[in-house]
């Protein structure tokens, strides 16, 4: 299989986990917009959505699903969302289309987190990925020379800002041994909004599409 051959495998059997009158968060990225396209066969079974980011809102809309506020949807049941890379504790590093900030918020809200993403995604040691860091603008310089401290060589991302109108830097050539403690440190700078480290809360089932099929990790 190719890998968009994996990454709809797993995003169809996610599907599996949607049931009669949920309302199902949905995160952002390549692999979720096949959840997403699916998704749409099951529209008339569910109560409607939470979106991770306005992209993927747009999309679901754009299937005449419906988009909620989370404020409003309150606890969701389910949160199915792709991953820049995972470890076998199912931590992961997500964030590559810089959504990681809403992509946290829904993880938060939600009873089960159901993680789907192609075997490329998953390693030993997380961090050949750069970890990204959403920064309030002013704090950019401070938030950088903190994350140095830390080991991490921090990267602005040129020429973007986030859905909640922030920066991002990139970590990059740091190998995270240690992610609840990581991703704790880093929030714990003053000026950062969040990181991209899902380990205090992880996924609670990972599906990853191989060339044979899918493996379930939980």
């Amino acid at each position: 299989m190719t890998q968009d051959e994996m990454k709809k495998a797993v995003a169809d059997a996610a599907l599996e986990y949607v049931e009669s009158g949920m309302i199902v968060g949905v995160g952002t990225g390549s692999t979720a917009n096949f959840f997403i396209d699916g998704l749409a066969r099951l529209k008339g079974k569910i109560d409607g959505t939470v979106a991770s980011s306005v992209a993927s809102a747009d999309r679901l809309k754009g299937h005449g699903i419906q988009v909620l506020d989370s404020n409003e949807a309150g606890q969701l049941p389910l949160y199915v969302d792709g991953a820049d890379e995972s470890n076998r504790y199912l931590h992961l590093i997500k964030g590559g289309g810089g959504a990681l900030t809403r992509e946290k918020i829904v993880a938060a809200a939600s009873d089960k987190f159901v993680c789907i993403a192609d075997e490329s995604k998953l390693v030993d040691v997380m961090g050949k990925f750069p970890l990204p860091v959403e920064v309030i603008p002013m704090a950019r310089s401070y938030v950088a020379r903190e994350i140095v401290k830390l080991g991490g060589e921090p990267v602005l991302r040129e020429g973007f800002t986030t859905d909640n109108g922030n920066v991002i830097l990139d970590i990059h050539n740091m190998e995270i041994m240690e992610p609840v403690k990581l991703e704790n440190a880093l929030n714990g700078i003053v000026g950062v909004v969040t990181n991209g480290l899902f380990a205090i809360r992880p996924a609670d089932v990972l599906l990853l599409g191989t060339p044979s099929g899918v493996d379930k990790l939980e």
